[in-house]
């Protein structure tokens, strides 16, 4: 969703609710040339090759690095996307369509980003000879102590639910035009989701397996939960934003497709969440590390 900053005169609706005269003479999506795509993929590549670099030689920089120009690529592409949902005309229903098609698509492109995280611990978990060996064909592997799933995971996985609730109750608040359910729905949601990033890193903190030597399972285990942490900061991070604008009045039941795609990627978050606590804490709890 690139930045289309054309130069938008204000126009009146000729009716009371009736979409503004777009600027141009047509109803679609013409994009100007914005540096954030290209700035994007090269921060995304250096925390690429940064999780490497920290896995292998204990150097963070590039991961930091690559962090940083993320953080900033998002502030900077969602404030123009941000000014030009509010240039009367520019948002046209045949635009808002195309919104909804990209951001259904991104998020099918990020489900089967997690499948890949599945179907490599379901490969390793079903068939532990192909790694270990026939004499040690167990999983978890000896000496991995695994994680109680009735501890944190379940107290996350509480706090996930609470949160895909209010984020409903403010989807309901905007649709109905009730600005105090909807800012009270989205405070709530972002707090809950800052509240599972802290107990999750909690979680990390007393992980009885480190990321590094761990083989394996701890290899599987800490990319597919850190990546969904990092999914649960940047949809934190979203729903703030969400919050900002409602707070300013932003939102109305006609016009909210920015929450609303928000409100699609928590959704997303919270189910891909249930999916690792059940396959990767429940049914792939071990012993006490045979």
């Amino acid at each position: 969703m690139a930045s289309s900053a054309h130069a938008a005169p204000a126009h009146a609706a000729t009716a009371a609710g009736q979409e503004p005269a777009p600027p141009h003479k047509h109803p679609y999506h013409l994009v100007d040339p914005s540096p954030w795509p290209l700035v994007g993929a090269f921060s995304g590549g250096a925390m690429l090759f940064g999780i490497v670099l920290n896995s292998h030689e204990g150097n963070r920089w590039m991961f930091l690095a690559g962090l940083a120009g993320l953080l900033f690529t998002m502030f900077m592409w969602w404030r123009d996307v941000l000014k030009e949902s509010r240039q009367p005309g520019v948002h046209t229903p045949i635009v808002r369509l195309g919104l909804r098609y990209g951001m259904m698509l991104f998020i099918a492109s990020e489900v089967m980003f997690f499948v890949a995280f599945f179907w490599a611990y379901f490969h390793y978990a079903i068939f532990p000879e192909n790694v270990l060996g026939a004499e040690h064909a167990v999983w978890p592997p000896a000496g991995i102590k695994t994680f109680d799933p009735f501890h944190l995971p379940l107290l996350n996985t509480m706090i996930l639910l609470l949160s895909g609730c209010t984020v409903t109750w403010a989807h309901h608040g905007v649709i109905h035009n009730d600005r105090k359910a909807l800012i009270q729905g989205l405070a709530l949601t972002v707090l809950l989701g800052l509240s599972f990033t802290g107990l999750q890193v909690l979680e990390y903190m007393e992980a009885p397996f480190a990321f590094a030597g761990g083989g394996i399972y701890s290899s599987t285990f800490f990319l597919a939960t850190g990546f969904h942490g990092f999914h649960v900061m940047v949809g934190t991070i979203f729903l703030a934003v969400c919050l900002f604008r409602a707070m300013a009045g932003q939102f109305t039941a006609e016009r909210h497709f920015g929450f609303e795609a928000a409100a699609w990627y928590w959704h997303f978050v919270d189910v891909v969440w249930l999916f690792l606590f059940v396959a990767i804490y429940v049914l792939g709890a071990g012993s006490s590390g045979h």
